[in-house]
């Protein structure tokens, strides 16, 4: 038995009405105040606290305790506003709970929900990176860390299957995932090459052959959850006028940049501070497909180019954000730590690493808020865009490919002491020497992999059970690296 969804009266305030059926009149649209905001902030901050296990989870989290316990919104707004969320780069789950944040109290509540989204993650990988640069070589510590990195391999892994299972439902689609591992994997294709072929692959595919990208069914339709307590013209919107949209560009560019500019002006141009600002607010703004997406750009250049960090401290520090709450993207802040602690200039090392680590945050997380208070007005129009949808379906495509990438990426470089570059004419990658295979992180990576798809363990606990084998093989002696 479905309730009924409330129907929008011309009258004034609601009205009382007898009888066990009765649903509420909702209040007029200029009566934002329904639920009090100081309530809104204490909730999204518990939801912070829970938001472990990657955007899936996140947005399960979301889920119950917006649309099913507290019926702040209804299934099909929530949905809406996901499918406009799945659209633009960066964490779908932190930009959905600015979007329904928004929802609820204009921009001070997008704020607070985003803001509130990342802030518990941010504190924990921020201490957790400083036991690492402070403790990491100590034998417990190393031990522990390799138990979690060969985890997440099986997490990789998890993540290939998972998304190729929802995106890949055409032999097109295949097509265009597996050619962008190739591009990847051999030739060394830059990611934003790769996500933006795949965008007019896509794009082009829609439009000359629409039969090749089969139209999903419709995320609309009657709710199929509980009714709203709130009706949908009670919630927040605003015009998509020519001036609200210039006033929100603007300072969001400048919320976004004076940060940047101001350390470049105070450390220099070619200081790791200025270096990593611009590098991450040029990768926030191409993460299309979430954070496992976008790490093989991001360790390729941290690692190869910039030498931040090595590339098994790069699935440490994935290995970290994965047992933190909130976005996996998080990483970054691991990156940046690290790198500015290793290249701090004129300024104390930790306090250089701590700085490093906040600008990175910022730079990464600022674009987020930006695009869903920028394009939240223009929502229901990009919803009908067909182009757009079929360039998303190649973007989609191409992720899957390149997530697999990250995974024989992290694989090569935490099972094998050693590899081997190759580089003969258009191909550039790396082999690892077989010689030099590590047996105990191959055999706890095997159990991680029993763990997630045979036992149906979460994320967070198995993270845990390997990291109390890494540290029971390094306590008995066995080699780990």
């Amino acid at each position: 038995m479905t309730r009924e969804s409330p129907q929008p009266q011309d009258t004034a305030p609601p009205a009382p009405t007898q009888g066990p059926a009765a649903v509420p009149e909702p209040a007029r649209p200029q009566e934002q105040a329904v639920i009090p905001f100081r309530t809104a902030v204490r909730t999204w901050f518990l939801i912070s606290l829970q938001t472990f296990g990657g955007p899936a989870g996140q947005i399960a989290v979301m889920q119950r305790a917006l649309v099913d316990e507290k019926r702040w919104i209804g299934q099909r707004r929530f949905l809406h506003a996901l499918n406009y969320c799945t659209l633009l780069p960066g964490p779908e789950a932190q930009q959905l709970a600015t979007y329904v944040g928004w929802l609820l109290h204009g921009t001070r509540g997008g704020l607070v929900a985003g803001g509130l989204f990342v802030l518990p993650g941010v504190v924990a990988l921020l201490v957790l990176s400083a036991i690492y640069v402070a403790y990491g070589t100590t034998t417990a510590v190393t031990a522990v860390f390799a138990g979690l990195a060969a985890a997440v391999l099986a997490i990789v892994v998890q993540a290939v299957i998972r998304v190729a299972k929802k995106a890949l439902d055409s032999r097109a689609l295949v097509v265009l995932a597996v050619a962008s591992f190739l591009a990847l994997a051999l030739f060394g294709v830059p990611f934003p090459v790769v996500v933006a072929l795949a965008g007019v692959a896509g794009w082009a595919l829609g439009r000359w052959r629409p039969s090749a990208l089969p139209r999903k069914k419709a995320a609309e339709g009657p709710d199929a959850g509980p009714s709203p307590v709130i009706s949908d013209d009670v919630l927040h919107h605003e015009s998509p006028t020519a001036r609200r949209t210039l006033t929100v560009l603007l300072v969001g560019l400048l919320v976004w940049g004076l940060p940047i500019v101001a350390v470049a002006l105070l450390t220099g141009a070619g200081s790791v501070f200025t270096q990593q600002g611009l590098f991450f607010s040029g990768a926030a703004v191409v993460t299309f497909g979430g954070a496992y997406a976008v790490l093989a750009y991001v360790a390729q250049q941290a690692v190869e180019v910039y030498g931040w960090l090595g590339p098994r401290e790069m699935v440490r520090g994935l290995a970290l954000a994965e047992t933190t709450p909130g976005p996996l993207i998080m990483v970054v802040q691991f990156v940046a730590f690290l790198g500015a602690y290793r290249n701090p200039g004129d300024l104390d090392p930790w306090v250089a690493a701590a700085l490093a680590s906040l600008l990175v945050t910022w730079v990464t997380f600022v674009p987020s808020f930006l695009f869903v208070l920028l394009g939240a007005p223009f929502m229901e129009r990009l919803r009908g865009n067909r182009s757009l949808s079929a360039a998303l379906s190649g973007i989609t495509a191409a992720v899957v490919g390149v997530i697999a990438n990250l995974g024989v990426y992290f694989a090569v470089h935490t099972l094998f002491s050693d590899t081997v570059a190759v580089d003969r004419g258009p191909l550039a990658f790396e082999l690892p020497d077989l010689t030099t295979l590590r047996l105990v992180p191959l055999v706890i990576a095997l159990v991680a992999a029993v763990l997630l798809f045979r036992v149906k363990w979460s994320v967070l606990r198995t993270l845990g059970a390997c990291a109390l084998l890494g540290l029971a093989a390094g306590l008995a002696g066995l080699p780990l690296t």
